[in-house]
């Protein structure tokens, strides 16, 4: 089952990324939360890169070091995910999380389009410019990994209610543990 969880997970989340929507307000973070959450290690490192891989050959890559920086802040957000599912306030570890890892990707990958990017000067007024320039993305990214956070999550905890709850489904082997 964790292939086939992990495939929608990329699927969805590199579609996102191809259709209209605000500027970094895709559910990529929350996906890869989720993952490391739900799934084990190797699946879970599978989703965010997939779905970035995916995504930047259709979109179109661009500065290796910047991208680099962009798929490992995804990689520490697996890692926020599965420090969420061992914590006892699992709900309010999940949203601390997406918290973290939006904070994470905005210095992480703003320091990488500083350092590679050619936009700023390299110089601590440059750093400056290159995270001023970036908090209206910022709201962005926020507002996404929360609002997807939510919905990825909320529909994984509805649908294991579900089937723990109805007699024609307890017996299904996916879901029967849970991590959240």
């Amino acid at each position: 089952m964790e292939p086939l969880i992990a495939s929608i997970l990329v699927a969805a989340a590199a579609l996102s990324r191809l259709l209209p929507h605000p500027p970094n307000f895709a559910p990529v973070a929350a996906a890869a939360l989720f993952a490391g959450a739900v799934l084990p290690r190797r699946w879970s490192l599978v989703v965010p890169f997939g779905a970035m891989l995916l995504s930047d050959a259709l979109i179109g890559f661009y500065q290796l070091p910047v991208m680099l920086s962009v798929y490992s802040s995804f990689l520490l957000v697996v890692l926020l995910g599965s420090w969420a599912a061992r914590q006892k306030k699992r709900a309010e570890s999940v949203v601390l999380a997406s918290l973290s890892g939006s904070v994470i990707f905005f210095l992480v990958t703003n320091f990488a389009v500083w350092a590679w990017g050619g936009l700023y000067p390299r110089t601590a007024a440059g750093l400056l410019a290159s995270y001023t320039m970036a908090v209206p993305f910022f709201r962005n990214t926020l507002a996404g990994d929360l609002f997807y956070t939510a919905v990825i999550f909320g529909f994984y905890a509805a649908l294991t209610w579900t089937i723990k709850n109805a007699g024609w489904l307890r017996d299904r082997q996916f879901l029967k543990n849970p991590r959240i």
